[in-house]
């Protein structure tokens, strides 16, 4: 049985709204804490409001749900480092575990069993320069069973940040080998532009839609 503590913003069941997961029912476990200053975070009441929580207790509360998936987040969770017996154990009980992270931090260290989905941050967030490059690197190198295992997601607010983002994953090729979701920032972006980019350049990603703030409205907690 795992211990140790972790500092929780908030545990709930919703529709997962971004990732190649988007549209299953999930239940999500928001650590606290992030300090990264992206520009338009909607999370920044998971900065300071937590509560403190044994891994057993987590676990407990989340599996209440029933939910196909259980997905870790922040904020940004891997700040704690309770996050990984939390994630280990979540896999040794059977449950399909996803990891959204800022990509901020290393991902050298998290089960090979989790779904790694991973932001790679676009200048308008104005904390672009924090990308960790080793999380792509740790991608490509990651044995052939796990490579599906890691994806990327892009959350773009301008024209900018998409030639930006197209440049990256063509030195890298990662299109070739996993799976990117592309976004708009809510409110900053009009998805059908992004789309007729993304076409007009055959480019191959995934778009996608901040799906939970379509569905309830974009300032809630807990959804």
């Amino acid at each position: 049985m795992s211990t140790g503590t972790l500092n929780i913003s908030e545990i709930f069941h919703s529709i997962q709204g971004e990732s190649s997961f988007a549209g299953w029912p999930c239940a999500f476990i928001r650590l606290a804490g992030c300090g990264h200053g992206c520009l338009g975070c909607d999370t920044a009441y998971a900065e300071s409001d937590a509560a403190t929580l044994e891994i057993e207790e987590i676990i407990r509360q989340a599996s209440a749900f029933q939910a196909p998936f259980v997905e870790v987040t922040g904020g940004e969770p891997l700040l704690q480092p309770a996050v990984y017996p939390l994630m280990e154990r979540l896999c040794d009980l059977g449950h399909t575990v996803l990891l959204e992270t800022g990509g901020f931090l290393s991902v050298a260290e998290v089960d090979p069993r989790v779904h790694k989905i991973i932001d790679i941050k676009a200048p308008s967030s104005g904390v672009c320069d924090k990308n960790n490059p080793e999380n792509i690197q740790l991608a490509l190198e990651a044995e052939p069973a796990y490579r599906k295992k890691f994806e990327f997601k892009m959350v773009l607010g301008c024209r900018s940040d998409y030639e930006w983002a197209k440049s990256l994953l063509f030195e890298h090729r990662l299109t070739d080998s996993f799976t990117i979701m592309m976004g708009v920032m809510f409110g900053k972006l009009e998805p059908q532009e992004l789309a007729g980019w993304i076409l007009s350049d055959r480019l191959n990603v995934r778009m996608q839609l901040q799906l939970h703030k379509y569905i309830w409205p974009p300032d809630m907690r807990g959804v």
